[in-house]
């Protein structure tokens, strides 16, 4: 159904209807369209949806709707990652235009100055990771009598990252009757559990099945000798004009010495990863968001968060050991409808974990290969043998290995 698929058919105010306009939100997605109304309500909400679907809008705008300004903090927003964090903040300060309420973001690597006034003065809406604000907890900063509503953003992550002893240290503060929405893009076991103990009769909406990539993208994947990677991104940086590129590397040594490489080829290019001082790191965003940079290197610290508009292409630099990963990273791109392309980089040595993708993904990605960089190996499904390997993986369905069956696992595995 798409008739009265508007956010004038949500029933928003004015403000906020033109504050969705000002970001050049013409529909609402699929996750906002479920979500929107179930938490409008003061319903708790679990909402599964593929990166860059608007989730944000989908648990921000209606936090607002129900915030009061004077009242005090009333929404807390905890991300994993300061880049997300930020993101979030920025969104929230463009919805609450034409409203007195008050938005923060407050993280880690930067001073408290900023963080302290806006919670000593009660600000209504803050979004932090988790370390920092138990830290401003810790020293009595915190007024936690007010929060009304509760979201957890991209909780699979801050699973991943090792925040839930800080999660559940935060969950002890918070009134007992609250809205609690968590939102992610997989639904791995940790987070399953999560929500069910943390939220009370809350609205399931899964927009797109967990861990799927968005429509949009175009995916292939290129076999490289290992030496040849920085070769065969330059070519394809030339031959192709790519001019919007984020490249994925595995490694923060990879990272510097892959920008090196590209500095030395006359490509516009920065780095970002955990071991940049703060600055160093939005210096890196804005000339990225900004097109000043073509090419931003950054290892998995951006496969989360990082909302730039129009990035063309993203690049497997090395083939991601967790599938989950790959779906963040190439979610970077065809981001709100847009369409884009995931390249995917793989050598003699990444076979096993090609395949281990596909079989998450459900799916063959489509192979290519530019001579004198390929490694002249076999890729799977470059003949008959491994195209009918890759159907007989797929023929056990779309669950994770550890989620099979004795049999079907046992199948797997000798096939592989």
């Amino acid at each position: 159904m798409t008739e009265g698929r508007t956010f004038e058919g949500l029933g928003l105010s004015e403000s906020l209807l033109a504050a969705v306009e000002a970001l050049g939100w013409e529909r609402p997605t699929p996750i906002q369209w479920q979500a929107i109304p179930a938490a409008l309500d003061g319903s708790d909400v679990v909402g599964i949806a593929q990166t860059g679907t608007g989730k944000t809008g989908g648990f921000m705008i209606p936090a607002l709707e129900r915030a009061r300004s004077g009242v005090g903090l009333q929404v807390l927003v905890l991300c994993p990652t300061r880049e997300l964090a930020q993101q979030v903040a920025d969104d929230t300060r463009t919805l609450a235009t034409g409203t007195r309420i008050r938005c923060a973001a407050v993280y880690g690597g930067v001073g408290y100055g900023r963080q302290i006034e806006a919670l000593e003065h009660h600000w209504e809406v803050i979004i932090a990771t988790p370390g920092r604000f138990l830290d401003h907890i810790g020293r009595g900063r915190v007024d936690l009598s007010c929060v009304r509503s509760l979201v957890l953003d991209e909780a699979d992550r801050m699973l991943d990252m090792g925040f839930r002893p800080d999660i559940e240290k935060i969950f002890k503060s918070l009134p007992a009757k609250r809205q609690t929405m968590l939102f992610s893009a997989t639904m791995p076991s940790g987070v399953h559990d999560l929500a069910l103990r943390v939220t009370r009769k809350a609205r399931w909406i899964e927009a797109a099945r967990s861990g799927t990539t968005a429509s949009g993208i175009t995916e292939v994947v290129y076999s490289v000798k290992p030496d040849k990677k920085p070769e065969l991104l330059v070519h394809l940086l030339r031959r192709e004009s790519w001019d919007h590129v984020l490249v994925f590397s595995r490694t923060k040594v990879g990272a510097d010495v892959l920008v090196g490489r590209l500095g030395r080829e006359g490509v516009k290019s920065d780095v970002l990863h955990s071991d940049r001082q703060m600055r160093d790191r939005t210096r890196a965003l804005d000339g990225f968001a900004s097109r000043r940079v073509h090419v931003l290197v950054a290892t998995d610290i951006a496969q989360r968060g990082l909302d730039v508009q129009g990035i063309s292409h993203v690049v497997n630099y090395d083939v991601p050991l967790d599938p989950e990963d790959y779906v963040h990273r190439v979610g970077r791109t065809a981001r709100a409808g847009a369409s884009g392309h995931a390249v995917t980089f793989v050598t003699a040595g990444d076979l096993a974990a090609l395949r281990t993708l596909e079989h998450h993904l459900g799916r063959s990605l489509r192979r290519e290969r530019v001579e004198g960089f390929d490694y002249s190996g076999t890729l799977p499904g470059d003949d008959g043998s491994e195209r009918k390997h890759a159907r007989s993986v797929r023929g056990v369905g779309s669950k994770s290995p550890n989620n099979l069956s004795p049999e079907e696992l046992g199948k797997l595995l000798r096939h592989g």
